[in-house]
């Protein structure tokens, strides 16, 4: 008889540089069209893949869904005719740091949103 070896666990392999830096600009871009999606996919899937990447993902997901409660307390606010103001606010404010966020990530510099909940770390 031989030996019952458990299983390894399955260890992803580590993306090089240049991929963590591409997936953590899309994933900064992809928040400006798709809201939090594109973060918490990214995030789900690539998060093991490296520190830089998963920082970025973690970062981006955390700012999308701290706009996403801004949101909906904007459009709750639309009946009192300020939220207008402040849905368009946020729509700047998302797309310049997420801009901003994206540059940084192609350069491979960490980046921490302003104005954001952490929610995942």
């Amino acid at each position: 008889m031989t030996e019952y070896t458990p299983p390894t666990p399955y260890l992803p392999a580590p993306m090089n540089p240049a991929d963590e830096k591409l997936w953590s600009a899309l994933t900064h871009v992809g928040g400006i069209f798709f809201s939090f999606v594109p973060a918490l996919v990214v995030y789900l899937v690539l998060k093991d893949r490296g520190p830089f990447v998963r920082h970025h993902t973690a970062t981006a997901l955390n700012f999308q869904l701290t706009m996403l409660i801004a949101s909906v307390a904007a459009a709750i606010l639309w009946f009192v005719l300020i939220g207008v103001f402040i849905t368009a606010a946020i729509s700047i404010i998302i797309i310049v740091f997420s801009i901003l966020a994206a540059i940084a990530a192609n350069k491979g510099e960490w980046y921490t949103y302003p104005l954001s909940i952490k929610f995942v770390s």
